[in-house]
């Protein structure tokens, strides 16, 4: 009533709803209970959050942020229910196909990964993959690098064709933003662009270990599959990318700014890529 009394009269709106109007002027001068403020301040904070991460967060890793930021704990129903009260849905995922191509007849690693994701410090397992991405000027293929210890992307690049150029140049910024560490194993699918002459030589140089998923099995890529997930999901879907420029500035911004420094990783704890290893470099320090 409250919200249409400009548009229809009080008597009409007591009359409809079967209140008196003493009673609703009376509800309007009662003061919001101690919960109902609570539930009140409770619902901005956990609509800011959603807006400040672009309607990408849902209840967990909203309950995370609102942990690690302001020292509250909420159960995890609590958030949940306050974005359904205000009728907030995050991004829903989509599936992924893939996109190399493993039919060829060019040499391969052993599966040194073996769908063993552990580590203990940085710089012990990489995992790289490509994906495809659709603007209105035409295709562009992304290629990333990622760090299993604290699943950073350390190397990326882009470009309008899927040769071994690109997966090759990904691969050197990771070894160059990581200091050309030696011994990482790197593991990828079979797809010709990393079993080409020129990936392999690249690894060779670097006294990295190359490894590769089995024939037909792409679990052992699930870390970098559930990257591109995140950002097919929460940067791109639903969106529209006219020019190819548009399209490497989302994906540089999603990267460098929010998945790598900002976005919590369950597998991190909670934490964000960049603050996982900066608590290791902190406690080796210590």
């Amino acid at each position: 009533m409250k919200n249409h009394r400009v548009e229809y009269s009080i008597d009409g709106m007591c009359a409809c709803f079967g209140v008196s109007r003493s009673g609703y002027y009376a509800w309007l001068q009662r003061k919001p209970s101690q919960r109902a403020g609570q539930r009140q301040q409770l619902d901005n904070r956990v609509k800011a959050l959603f807006e400040r991460h672009q309607c990408r967060y849902g209840a967990k890793r909203i309950q995370q942020q609102i942990q690690q930021n302001d020292q509250q704990h909420y159960n995890l129903k609590t958030v949940a229910a306050s974005l359904q009260r205000q009728r907030l849905v995050a991004k829903a995922a989509r599936k992924l196909k893939a996109t190399t191509y493993s039919k060829h007849n060019l040499p391969v690693f052993d599966n040194l990964l073996n769908q063993d994701f552990s580590t203990t410090a940085p710089n012990q397992k990489w995992v790289g993959d490509i994906t495809y991405l659709w603007t209105e000027a035409g295709w562009l293929y992304l290629a990333v690098i990622l760090d299993l210890y604290s699943r950073q992307v350390i190397g990326w690049s882009m470009s309008e064709r899927m040769t071994a150029d690109l997966v090759c140049d990904a691969l050197q910024m990771a070894i160059f933003k990581r200091k050309r560490p030696k011994g990482v194993i790197v593991h990828s699918d079979r797809g010709s662009q990393y079993c080409s002459h020129a990936y392999r030589e690249l690894l060779e140089k670097h006294q990295l270990q190359g490894s590769m998923s089995a024939k037909g099995n792409c679990y052992d890529n699930a870390c970098a599959e559930s990257f591109f997930h995140s950002l097919k999901v929460e940067a791109i879907h639903g969106e529209r990318f006219v020019t190819r420029e548009a399209m490497r500035q989302t994906v540089f911004e999603y990267i460098e700014i929010d998945y790598n420094r900002l976005r919590l990783h369950s597998a991190n704890h909670y934490r964000s890529p960049v603050n996982f290893e900066a608590d290791f470099y902190q406690q080796l320090a210590s």
